[in-house]
């Protein structure tokens, strides 16, 4: 049974890849562990290692108020809440419905918005805790055909900044966490929504550079193991101090400083001779 005496945490999108390996290093770290995700019966592992499973579709109010009093109820609020869940939407800025980018939106940057809203009152009344961010190396750089998944990004990275002033003086501690390339189902949602696209259309060719592109980067073994997102997380979380930000996994250091000192029209280039 969980208790409001140990040490709580919660962590959405905790049915694979970085979500379970962050739930999985927390728990062994010694935290209740509240794993939130859409598809409980993918997270059977996490409840035999002694999570408690959450139904949880971050699009979705109800689920996420259902949750959260779950959560109050049992153990009064979280020490740690991580917002893990996001996918990634690609295609023509021109040929993608902005229902689909509102969709972007609802699961990337407002469903960790109203679930922080949702667990910050028991926070602030403790004076502690840490929100880990998850975001991503695409909040710091950009991609061809990635406009709405990196304006997610971007927004999710601006928010948490801001958020991170407001509960300073509460003890709060916001934390980013940017990801580089990591051995997920991320490249398989990306090409998915590739291919939904008209490749005979005016970006047909992009398109299919583009989703060869990321078929050839993810899934092949050659991309970071989730572990390592789990280890910054578990590493952050211990510290009263920890850093702001913490770009990790293949990639993320190289490219984030690349954008920076590159330019833009240089860094344009680079992107675009991977897609020739």
């Amino acid at each position: 049974m969980f208790s409001k005496d140990n040490k709580t945490a919660l962590v959405t999108g905790a049915s694979s890849g970085m979500g379970k390996a962050i739930a999985r290093q927390l728990i062994q770290d010694g935290y209740q562990v509240y794993a939130a995700a859409r598809s409980v019966d993918k997270m059977t592992d996490l409840a035999q290692l002694g999570a408690h499973l959450l139904r949880m579709d971050v699009s979705k109010d109800d689920e996420m108020v259902k949750g959260v009093q779950t959560i109050l109820a049992l153990t009064g609020g979280v020490d740690v809440l991580v917002n893990n869940a996001g996918f990634g939407l690609y295609g023509p800025v021109e040929e993608i419905g902005l229902d689909e980018a509102r969709y972007q939106f609802e699961v990337n940057l407002f469903g960790a918005a109203r679930l922080t809203q949702l667990l910050l009152p028991a926070m602030r009344a403790r004076r502690a805790g840490h929100i880990v961010n998850i975001t991503s190396m695409g909040g710091k750089m950009y991609s061809a055909l990635g406009a709405w998944y990196h304006a997610t990004k971007h927004a999710f990275e601006g928010w948490s900044d801001c958020l991170r002033l407001e509960l300073a003086e509460f003890g709060i501690k916001v934390v980013i966490v940017e990801p580089g390339v990591i051995e997920t189902g991320f490249g398989d949602g990306a090409s998915e929504t590739l291919v939904k696209r008209a490749v005979g259309g005016p970006y047909g060719r992009l398109v299919k550079q583009v989703a060869k592109s990321i078929e050839s980067t993810y899934g092949h073994g050659t991309g970071s193991d989730p572990q390592v997102i789990a280890d910054v997380v578990s590493k952050a979380v211990a510290s009263g101090k920890p850093r702001t930000r913490y770009a990790t996994g293949k990639f993320a250091k190289m490219l984030i400083r690349m954008r920076v000192w590159l330019g833009d029209r240089l860094f344009d280039r680079i992107i675009l001779s991977q897609t020739r």
